[in-house]
């Protein structure tokens, strides 16, 4: 029994898995290629989004506290949202649970950027 290959219908050579490229990749900026020479003009460094520190601290001990708690709560499945009473699973949510307990007992905390206050005042 002699078995029959077909032949390719395309005089195409089988290729070796490996590709060859004749083509350059042309840069999608349109911008020219450095001559590797820097140019000397005064330009600022760009800023990476942080600010520079003031030397005092943000959060306090009772906070840091109320915060290592939180987590700690949630970690073990025990933390439970405010408003609908849902387990916490986030650790952003356990975070902010912790800092708005820490707000609510005195502790230094900045204020949260996210709370509205009411504009409204009663006029007497």
């Amino acid at each position: 029994m002699a078995t029959t290959r077909k032949k390719s219908t395309s005089g195409r050579k089988k290729s070796t898995g490996r590709k060859k490229s004749t083509r350059r990749k042309k840069s999608t900026s349109g911008r020219k290629k450095s001559t590797g020479r820097k140019k000397s003009t005064s330009r600022r460094k760009k800023s990476t989004g942080r600010k520079k520190s003031t030397g005092r601290k943000k959060y306090g001990k009772k906070a840091g506290r109320k915060v290592e708690r939180a987590m700690h709560e949630m970690k073990e499945g025990k933390l439970k949202s405010g408003r609908s009473g849902k387990k916490v699973t986030s650790r952003k949510q356990a975070i902010a649970i912790g800092l708005s307990e820490a707000r609510e007992s005195g502790g230094k905390v900045p204020p949260n950027p996210n709370r509205r206050t009411s504009s409204r005042r009663k006029k007497g």
